[in-house]
């Protein structure tokens, strides 16, 4: 027997006879049939993650719930360890961190309401006269008349907001009321049981299958912590230093811009620009462009340190992600769920990295301990 170029042995047909499916396809050239499977694969993997998107559309409401619960859950674990060192109970101890988060939310928005509720409205019209200040500006130094700058911001409004809708509007309501009551009850179960049910699962494995699951799963629980922690933190140093230029600067409406800038560390890149967009647009409407160009150079030097200094040391080096992923997920967080995918969407998927890494770690540890156990070839 003769054999072919891919190493197998050609089917003989008896002469006169057709050719069946199998000699069909050992005659395309080999370029051609990767090029078949590989579409092929393409074309189920694409299948597969268009299912996945619209099961997760259909559940955005619980499944936001779930990532914020579990985004809480990791925030207040500290808390509820050391309630558990002091003999508290369970229950009494997750009941006392949830009570400690809404304490501190609850005094903390009172606070910042009572002293920027008035300034909002004086904030929507800076915003503005801003606005107006930068189309004039395009206007007069870019080929572009008014009218094509109109419609090029109706198409993005449109685009984005697609006009108000009452029962749109009511629906989305009832579901951020409904999604924010499920995740304080599933806070309490999983601050309280929550180390149970992991147990439980744990037991429930065999094998090597335990060890990395339970490692996967401290991996994936320290990564969630230090992220929402350093996130926290790196979000206040922000709103801290833009907040104290703004100051100096004589800006107005300080305090409303640095709670923007805080809420806005929640979502990497995409919400530091947007809360540095705001901040410049109020300075050039209310002190001019000198001013905004200022302001835009703190804007920048708050944050290339807190990318080159801060974040390195706020944060381990197994949380970051890179920026690209960063922008992909945010985007998709946010046409998933809207605001509140935008913020999740990025722990979510650095939990993730960090569980696939175990993994795929412990399968190179478990290959390497095989071949090096296997006995040596016989001598030739």
């Amino acid at each position: 027997m003769v054999e072919d170029g891919d190493g197998r042995t050609p089917e003989v047909t008896a002469p006169g006879a057709r050719p069946g499916p199998r000699h069909a396809w050992a005659a395309l050239p080999w370029l051609v049939r990767a090029a078949v499977v590989w579409s092929a694969c393409l074309v189920v993997v694409v299948a597969g993650l268009y299912l996945l998107g619209r099961v997760a559309v259909l559940l955005a409401p619980l499944a936001v719930a779930l990532a914020v619960t579990l985004f809480l859950t990791a925030l207040l674990d500290p808390v509820l360890r050391g309630l558990r060192r002091l003999r508290v109970p369970a229950a009494l101890a997750a009941l006392l961190s949830i009570m400690l988060l809404l304490g501190v939310l609850v005094g903390v928005g009172a606070l910042v309401w009572n002293r920027t509720a008035a300034q909002f409205g004086e904030l929507t019209e800076q915003l503005d006269e801003g606005l107006q200040r930068s189309r004039d500006f395009v206007t007069s130094t870019l080929p572009v008349t008014e009218e094509q700058l109109d419609r090029l911001l109706r198409q993005v409004t449109s685009g984005v907001g697609g006009g108000f809708d009452p029962v749109g509007g009511a629906r989305t309501a009832a579901e951020v009321a409904g999604s924010t009551l499920l995740a304080l009850v599933l806070l309490f179960f999983l601050l309280k049981d929550g180390r149970a049910m992991w147990h439980w699962v744990l037991c429930r494995m065999t094998g090597p299958n335990r060890e990395v699951t339970a490692e996967a799963g401290r991996v994936g629980w320290r990564t969630l912590g230090a992220y929402t922690r350093g996130t926290m933190i790196i979000a206040a140093i922000d709103a801290i230093g833009i907040g104290l230029a703004l100051v100096l600067l004589r800006v107005p409406l300080a305090l409303p811009l640095a709670l923007i800038t805080f809420l806005g560390g929640f979502v990497p890149i995409v919400g530091a620009t947007v809360a540095g967009t705001v901040a410049v647009l109020v300075a050039l409407a209310a002190n001019g462009p000198t001013t905004a160009a200022l302001v835009l150079a703190a804007v920048i030097a708050v944050q290339q340190i807190e990318g080159n200094l801060l974040e390195p040391l706020v944060m381990k080096r197994q949380v970051r992600l890179h920026p690209a992923v960063i922008l992909v997920v945010v985007t998709a967080g946010t046409l998933i769920a809207g605001i509140a995918g935008a913020f999740v969407s990025v722990p979510i998927a650095a939990v993730a990295y960090r569980v696939v890494d175990t993994v795929q770690r412990d399968r190179e540890r478990r290959a390497a301990e095989a071949t090096a156990d296997a006995p040596p070839p016989p001598p030739a």
